[in-house]
């Protein structure tokens, strides 16, 4: 990781019982039907409440987070981010463990031009209430959480998955610029955790791609392959949140319509952009659930949006290189593709694996063991080309 400059911060962080104060204050003012229909919408996701194996871990990351942020309320973005900005290291002592900020400035920049306030990321990922944990299929040995509200998606990573994401970070928010309306997941904050004087832990934020999910029926993980490709789908009736893979969408498609020829393009677009920083092993997530009345059609949710969605941004592209798109009403749009009948909710997430040497390696393995079969460690060009025409093949 590239040393920051003039050299990293060590403060004592600020205490967020005035925050933790305020946030339960709003909370009770909520009444008992809204916390019910909370409880409804997070069906198959299990509260890390006390008592839960990784009560303490969260508790020590809300805090944490509660008064990392507090720096950016108090220091707001002034322009675009500068290159010390890219390579700030921000560490804050806390009792009984630190939490490191790695580039704050500039991801508090990009929360900014995304039009999300720092008081209501602090509020929702601070101690106001707990964290979200679901069962994963993924192969990696990463914890998973979401905010309490499954607005917001948190993952370990490793150190070196970190330096990959910090070193391509002035890339990624170039092509965010470019293309407001990229399917790449909004990476929104990178940290690290160490407690008593421990290894130290690393962390990443992001905007979730299944939000609102309270319709949402089955989700998918698609790489474009099949060797490991297949969940055992949860039985009938079961509260358990599985996503699924390439393999348990065989027989089904993506019915976008009009904006079909879009998604491709943008998948083209965002493919091509991770091909060149050298990048394979991504995911497309994808969601669908049914379109009420009021959300179909003309007069409807969908309104022509790209000022909303290009806030704060200095375009470094013709609008008519930017492949822009109608965009619906409402929270998550940029991850939100609506259909004639189905509102699909799709984003590539996983933006940290390079094809160096150890991937090199897996792929001459795997080619002995899964001969004239589609696996997932290829070459970037080849990676990104099977999974866009994976999307093609899918959608009507």
């Amino acid at each position: 990781m590239a040393a920051p400059s003039p050299g990293p911060r060590e403060v004592l962080a600020a205490s967020p019982e005035a925050g933790c104060k305020a946030v339960a204050s709003r909370s009770g003012r909520r009444g008992l039907l809204w916390r019910l229909r909370d409880k409804q919408l997070r069906l198959g996701l299990f509260e890390i409440s006390p008592g839960h194996e990784l009560h303490r871990l969260t508790c020590m990351m809300q805090a944490g987070l509660w008064a990392a942020t507090q720096v950016s309320v108090d220091h707001p973005p002034r322009g675009l981010p500068t290159e010390e900005d890219f390579s700030e290291v921000l560490t804050q002592v806390h009792k009984g463990f630190e939490l490191g900020t790695l580039a704050g400035p500039a991801f508090a920049w990009l929360r900014h031009s995304l039009g999300l306030a720092e008081e209501d990321y602090q509020a929702t990922l601070g101690p106001g209430g707990p964290y979200l944990q679901f069962l994963s299929t993924s192969k990696s040995s990463a914890s998973f959480f979401l905010s309490h509200d499954q607005r917001f998606f948190l993952k370990t990573q490793r150190r070196r998955e970190v330096r990959a994401l910090l070193a391509h970070l002035p890339r990624y928010l170039q092509h965010l610029q470019r293309h407001p309306h990229s399917l790449l997941a909004r990476l929104l904050g990178v940290h690290s955790l160490r407690v008593a004087r421990g290894k130290k832990k690393y962390f990443i934020i992001m905007q979730s791609v299944f939000y609102p999910a309270g319709r949402i029926a089955q989700r998918y993980d698609i790489k474009g392959c099949e060797v490991s490709r297949w969940v055992e789908p949860a039985p009938e009736g079961s509260p358990v949140v599985l996503v699924l893979k390439d393999l348990n969408f065989q027989g089904k498609t993506i019915d976008l319509g009009p904006q079909r020829s879009w998604l491709l393009r943008q998948m083209e677009l965002d493919t091509a952009f991770l091909r060149d920083l050298n990048l394979l092993d991504y995911s497309l997530l994808m969601a669908s659930q049914q379109l009420q009345e009021d959300e179909r059609g003309p007069g409807g949710s969908l309104l022509f949006r790209s000022a909303r969605s290009v806030q704060g941004l200095q375009s470094l592209a013709e609008p008519g290189a930017q492949n822009l798109r109608l965009l619906p009403e409402g929270p998550n749009a940029l991850h939100i593709v609506d259909g004639p009948e189905q509102r699909y909710f799709l984003g590539l997430v996983d933006l940290a694996t390079v094809y160096g040497l150890r991937k090199r390696l897996e792929h001459l393995w795997k080619a002995l063991r899964y001969p004239n079969r589609a696996f997932s460690t290829v070459s970037p060009a080849l990676y990104a080309r099977r999974l866009c025409q994976w999307v093609e093949a899918h959608t009507d």
